[in-house]
């Protein structure tokens, strides 16, 4: 057998050389279904659901590549969209144009309305929004997910913030010894945690980011609950250092832990430390959230 299916850990679960070599049988067996019809068979198969009792076939088609990449298995050909450009991974547009001409203090323009992103215009809005005027573009987010909309009212209706958090990365250093996590522990209890992965500010209105953020915390764990059936103690979030000093997080009591090694969630061959070094700071949704993340 293959070194790398003795077994595989992938979102907190480890996969036994039985399930690996059922992966393979279905995949072989199942020959002409997409990679979303694999991963949705290969997770009713293996019962890998969320706590609402919904698949978690995101995470099952990211197993099913990562097994392809190891050579333990081939999986069919990517459809080709119908899109120019494909919605999973959009780059920034580069264009120096600015979204919203609003200046002024954050009072002249409250309330702000916070919109969870639900329907297809939503979703396409945000996409657009994120992939032009954020310095990361956009990117199918890792996982679990939600995403918001952030309005003003005065003068006209305008979006003036984006906001995404998703799953959080497996393992993190700093965070990871902050909680006082081993790995059994953090492979139960990670879900727990959300990572704020965009944030993006389309006015420069004074104090308008940490208005935004505070208002999306403030509904984050219900609406992280009714969606995923799992109340989040604590979010984490990455700041490049070298283009920010994060101030509205801090700002609105983050804790700041440390830097990361620079690799990347997906780096697990160690390819690309210190890459991208970035700040880790984290922001506990409870009290005593850094206890319920060791005690359950």
């Amino acid at each position: 057998m293959h070194p790398a299916e003795k077994q595989q850990r992938i979102c907190g679960r480890q996969f036994s050389t039985q399930e690996v070599a059922l992966i393979q049988e279905v995949v072989t067996s199942c020959a002409g279904i997409s990679r979303n019809e694999l991963a949705h068979t290969i997770c009713e198969l293996l019962n890998w659901k969320r706590p609402t009792g919904r698949l978690k076939w995101t995470e099952g088609l990211q197993l099913l590549e990562r097994l392809e990449n190891l050579g333990i298995l081939v999986l069919p050909a990517k459809k080709m969209s119908r899109m120019v450009r494909s919605e999973k991974s959009i780059s920034p547009s580069g264009k120096a144009a600015v979204y919203s001409e609003l200046t002024g203090t954050v009072e002249q323009f409250t309330p702000i309305d916070v919109e969870l992103v639900q329907s297809r215009v939503q979703r396409q809005l945000f996409r657009e929004l994120v992939s032009r005027y954020h310095y990361l573009g956009y990117a199918m987010p890792f996982g679990a997910r939600l995403q918001y909309l952030c309005y003003v009212s005065r003068p006209v209706r305008q979006v003036v913030g984006c906001l995404q958090f998703c799953s959080p990365a497996w393992r993190m250093r700093p965070r990871d010894q902050w909680i006082g996590w081993d790995d059994a522990t953090r492979g139960r209890l990670l879900q727990y945690v959300v990572n704020n992965s965009r944030f993006l500010v389309l006015a420069k209105i004074r104090n308008l980011s940490s208005m935004l953020l505070g208002c999306v915390l403030r509904r984050l764990r219900d609406d992280w609950q009714k969606i995923y059936g799992v109340t989040p103690y604590l979010v984490e979030t990455l700041v490049d250092s070298q283009r920010f000093y994060g101030g509205c997080y801090r700002a609105a009591n983050f804790i700041v832990f440390g830097q990361t090694s620079g690799r990347g969630r997906m780096d697990r061959n160690h390819q690309r430390h210190g890459a991208q070094v970035k700040t880790v700071m984290v922001y506990p949704l409870v009290k005593n959230a850094r206890l319920r993340l060791t005690k359950g």
